[in-house]
């Protein structure tokens, strides 16, 4: 039942100085600590989540054969049909029953989860733009607040403020509002508080909310992958207090939490930043962080060397640091050099195996890179949102702001490592490897400034199916051909819902591609903007279905 409510609910949806002390200055648990102060628990709807529920088996091979029909001949496709009845009354159907076996045996959980985890931390591809994404901030609204110094400091102390929040339980829930009106209310939030954790996501329906999963959010922070033979692992270590940065391929390590727990005072960190960034130390010839983008098992091995070498201790500062701050000492030139400096860089001043690097460039650009295997975009994203609008909105420091009078030389530790010529090797090679990998990969951009989504959504059209409509068409008219595509769909209205597979390639786009590049002649506008509804129609069945965890299992 709870699905069919969820999709009732969706289907309602749009569119879609020297002397000073080294012990760190507290600014004390007063209100620059937290980002808000939710008087509904952050945490209040996890435990009456709906589970993510397994499709029929029938309605998965439909769909299977929907997403196939644009692609193959008439021939291949009958021949595909036939594969696809004997798989459903035969070996399918046992693989089927013994999903929901295994499904009813771990209702703690979902049934993706666990394939998920295995999914990314037993893949050996370097995680580099292979898995890593990136979101980038739009500049600070008020231009003197773009300074690298400036921008860096806020944006450490919203981070830190933002994990404070989360783990006294005064942030937000994340909710998915259908009627705001009457949800995102004091009202509300007063009653649904005192409502049961194993029952609130009930009380939360009737409203027309629906909360989403945010078992992920706790490996935000002090959180990394660690490199394995076969398998990763992810490490967490919350009590850690320090902050690593990275400059110009050297490590650097400083609390930002005090003893108990209280962001240490903005100014202090402003003044270690501002340490940091003065420090005139050439780069290292062989950076460490280079490690982190080779092939898993690689880098498995020669982690085990940096360990036995004695490097233990430097490798723990870097993998339990609340986050990791890159200081790049370059502007960013245009949109192409954002996207290749925030997706990978030289491969210098990154670490990224961490949970994520906080960016920022020397005029002020700044984004948040992170690794794909602890979690998803929707925990990402929030974080992203409520970090730009507090650093932007309520500022920690302004730009005329003095840096604490502080020994910063005895508070900032530089990370030093002891490497033997296999490391070394190893750094080596996995340069080279980077720098040739980097080369292959090509990013240009157009900005069409004549509409834009809120044009499409005027005209009763997804932008997101235009937009995946447009990748159909561009294909066709430079290969001749239509192919499959991939969309991911968040299912975080589930307990553990992790994403879901849009195939945007349909019969439909297939058509009304044609149609565009090959025949436009042969259709009047009336005809050709029927096509693209069509197309818009079908695509916003496809995100239903696949946002309700109904595009099947390893569709």
């Amino acid at each position: 039942m709870v699905p069919r409510l969820l999709l009732r609910a969706l289907s309602r949806a749009p569119a879609l100085g020297p002397g000073a002390p080294s012990r760190p200055l507290s600014a004390g648990p007063g209100p620059g600590q937290f980002l808000q102060h939710s008087i509904v628990p952050t945490m209040h709807y996890q435990d009456s989540l709906p589970r993510l529920p397994i499709p029929k088996l029938e309605d998965t091979i439909r769909r299977y054969l929907s997403a196939q029909k644009p692609l193959l001949s008439d021939d291949q496709f009958r021949k595909t049909e036939q594969f696809c009845k004997s798989f459903e009354n035969g070996t399918g159907k046992e693989l089927h029953k013994q999903l929901v076996a295994h499904d009813k045996q771990n209702k703690h959980t979902s049934y993706i989860s666990g394939p998920w985890f295995d999914m990314y931390l037993t893949a050996r591809d370097s995680i580099v733009l292979n898995f890593n994404p990136f979101m980038a901030f739009n500049p600070d609204p008020k231009s003197g607040y773009n300074d690298q110094l400036t921008r860096a400091t806020n944006l450490v102390v919203s981070a830190l403020r933002f994990l404070k929040t989360l783990r006294a339980g005064l942030l937000e829930p994340e909710v998915f509002h259908l009627n705001p009106a009457k949800s995102d209310t004091n009202t509300f939030k007063r009653l649904i508080r005192f409502v049961p954790s194993s029952l609130s996501w009930y009380g939360a329906y009737l409203v027309n909310a629906y909360p989403l999963d945010m078992s992920q959010y706790f490996r935000l922070f002090n959180s990394t992958r660690l490199p394995k033979p076969s398998r990763d692992e992810l490490f967490t270590d919350d009590k850690a207090r320090h902050l690593l940065v990275l400059r110009k391929g050297h490590f650097y390590v400083f609390d930002v939490l005090d003893r108990d727990g209280n962001i240490v005072s903005p100014s202090e960190i402003q003044a270690h930043l501002k340490y940091i960034l003065e420090d005139s130390s050439p780069a290292p010839e062989l950076p460490l962080t280079f490690l982190t983008s080779e092939n898993r098992d690689v880098w498995a091995e020669l982690r085990q060397k940096l360990v036995h070498g004695g490097n233990e201790e430097a490798l723990w500062k870097v993998d339990s640091a609340v986050f990791c701050l890159c200081l790049d000492d370059f502007p960013i030139k245009d949109l192409v050099h954002l996207s290749h400096t925030m997706l990978h860089g030289d491969g210098t001043n990154r670490w990224f195996d961490k949970s994520f690097n906080l960016i920022v460039a020397q005029d002020g650009c700044a984004a948040v890179h992170f690794e794909h295997a602890w979690g998803d975009g929707v925990a990402v994203l929030r974080f992203f949102n409520e970090v730009f609008k507090d650093s932007t909105q309520t500022p920690a420091i302004t730009p005329q702001n003095q840096p604490a009078t502080t020994n910063s030389s005895a508070c900032v530790q530089r990370l030093s490592f002891k490497l033997n010529d296999a490391l070394k090797a190893g750094i080596m090679a996995a340069k080279e490897k980077f720098d040739a990998t980097m080369k292959t990969l090509t990013i240009d951009c157009i900005q069409f400034q004549r509409a834009g989504k809120e044009f499409l959504k005027k005209q009763k059209l997804s932008p997101d199916a235009v937009a995946q409509l447009a990748f159909q068409m561009a294909f066709l008219r430079q290969y001749g051909q239509t192919v499959a595509t991939y969309e991911s769909c968040s299912t975080a209205a589930f307990k553990h819902g992790r994403t879901e597979t849009i195939r945007p390639a349909s019969i439909f786009t297939k058509r009304c591609s044609k149609a565009f590049v090959r025949e436009p002649s042969k259709h009047s506008t009336s005809e050709l903007r029927q096509m693209v509804a069509e197309c818009s129609k079908y695509h916003g069945q496809l995100t239903k279905e696949a946002a309700m965890g109904e595009a099947g299992p390893g569709l």
